[in-house]
């Protein structure tokens, strides 16, 4: 049985299939870093107020 060599024809200016999704996971995690650095003064806010409501301890004290 004789294989059959195919090339791939690659058209002009076109972008691969793995390029596009390389680019759309470095622009989904480029907004989702940005996100973070835009909420992290928030957070740290909301981590110390859990903390000093009782945190894991507090069980059902506070609804």
């Amino acid at each position: 049985m004789k294989r059959v060599g195919r090339t791939v024809m690659r058209r002009r200016g076109g972008m691969s299939g793995q390029r596009v999704l390389k680019t759309e996971a470095v622009l989904v995690g480029g907004a989702a870093l940005a996100l973070l650095c835009w909420e992290w003064p928030s957070l740290r806010r909301e981590a110390r107020i859990w903390r000093m409501a009782g945190g894991f301890r507090a069980g059902h004290r506070y609804p």
